[in-house]
């Protein structure tokens, strides 16, 4: 949905600032994750916080796109290229988001155990859905958070390349500050 309204409503530059930084919290954390020694004291308590802050990313984004469909939005500037890739880029944007939930799901899940999140609720778990269902799950995992970061990157250079050359309102607009 999109209209003439000049900035992205409050709600929705909430998320997506809150969203920027646990995206950035989480990746940090998981590259960090992987290199605890058994005998860390974050060997078992970092992953217990990596998976209840994924879960509420989850919620979270599920929400956004909800929002994001329902209400007005700010018209994309640039050429027909730049208004194409910044649609497709947040489309793979959210679908990346939601491989990297759903194989974090089937990695933390492959033994029936289900998600704690922050010892408020269960999610329950799947079990094992197919063989080597926690090693592959864990590659997709990888792979799919690298993607994310590469193209946020590619989001923020986007933005300052609009701020700082093109001079336009796409930074504006997503900060509450347009002309």
């Amino acid at each position: 949905m999109s209209t003439d309204v000049k900035n992205y409503n409050a709600v929705a530059r909430m998320m997506h600032w809150l969203s920027a930084i646990v995206i950035i919290g989480m990746f940090t954390v998981g590259v960090w994750m992987v290199d605890l020694s058994y005998y860390s004291t974050w060997y078992h308590e970092a992953p217990f916080w990596h998976k209840s802050v994924g879960m509420l990313l989850a919620f979270l984004t599920i929400f956004r796109v909800v929002w994001k469909a329902s209400t007005a939005s700010p018209k994309v500037t640039g050429s027909r290229f730049e208004k194409v890739a910044s649609k497709a880029v947040h489309h793979a944007m959210y679908l990346d988001l939601f491989i990297i939930f759903v194989s974090g799901y089937l990695i933390s899940t492959e033994d029936g155990r289900g998600i704690d999140i922050f010892h408020w609720i269960t999610i329950p778990g799947a079990g094992l859905l197919f063989k080597g269902q926690a090693d592959l799950a864990g590659v997709v995992h990888e792979i799919a958070a690298w993607t994310l970061i590469i193209m946020a990157v590619l989001h923020v250079l986007a933005a300052l390349q609009h701020h700082f050359i093109s001079k336009d309102d796409t930074l504006r607009k997503m900060i509450g500050a347009s002309k």
